[in-house]
């Protein structure tokens, strides 16, 4: 870090995690039962879309959000560190704007609400606006660059297939097996591929993604 340039206090970094937790306090009450009570009128609008598939458990967003929130939290703790200069924070903070944004183009798709709509033009969108401002104001350069934001959808798909893994119900077991067995994380970790095959990784990201696209951590 060079010395002549500036720094903000680590406040404005921290400002992050709690913004993101006011903001995913709300899809934490939420996600799940939108998910469920929204999806004949999103069947019926996006037909082409497998939103059987896409319906999420409370567990699942829980676990989701808690996944998400370690992400952040990192994020934050080197944008404190290194007084805002951490690519890794600038990225975050401007992919966490741009999930603010995304969250008004979805309530204005789906014409209504959409978990996440209240806290992004209130909490999102001001503190990720306030703080470029003590970012540029402090003459701390932005590194963050377009392939920071390509990142996100990665982050969010890897989050959602994590947490499939981890709160996916179990099936029952043979006589003898232990009750464990079955979860899809314990086999990957236990080497059971038949239980848990490359193409039941691709089908999580793909049933997760979208639907995070769509309602968006």
């Amino acid at each position: 870090m060079s010395g002549d340039s500036g720094r903000v206090p680590a406040g404005v970094a921290w400002g992050l995690l709690g913004a993101w937790v006011v903001h995913d306090a709300e899809e934490l009450v939420t996600m799940a039962r939108w998910t469920r009570e929204a999806r004949p009128l999103l069947e019926s609008r996006f037909p082409g879309v497998p939103w059987e598939r896409l319906e999420v458990s409370q567990a699942h967003a829980a676990t989701a959000i808690g996944l998400m929130g370690a992400v952040v939290a990192g994020a934050a703790a080197m944008g404190a560190r290194t007084g805002g200069h951490s690519p890794s924070f600038q990225a975050a903070l401007a992919g966490f704007g741009v999930h603010g944004m995304v969250h008004l183009a979805q309530a204005a798709l789906f014409r209504g609400y959409t978990p996440g709509v209240v806290t992004a033009p209130l909490v999102v969108l001001p503190y990720a606006v306030w703080a470029w401002r003590r970012l540029r104001a402090a003459g701390v350069p932005t590194t963050s660059k377009p392939s920071g934001l390509l990142a996100l959808p990665l982050v969010l798909a890897g989050v959602h297939a994590l947490a499939h893994a981890l709160t996916s119900r179990r099936r029952p077991s043979p006589q003898g097996r232990s009750p464990w067995s079955d979860r899809p994380l314990v086999r990957l970790l236990c080497g059971d591929r038949p239980a848990l095959t490359p193409e039941h990784g691709r089908s999580a990201v793909l049933t997760h993604l979208p639907v995070w696209l769509l309602r968006s951590s």
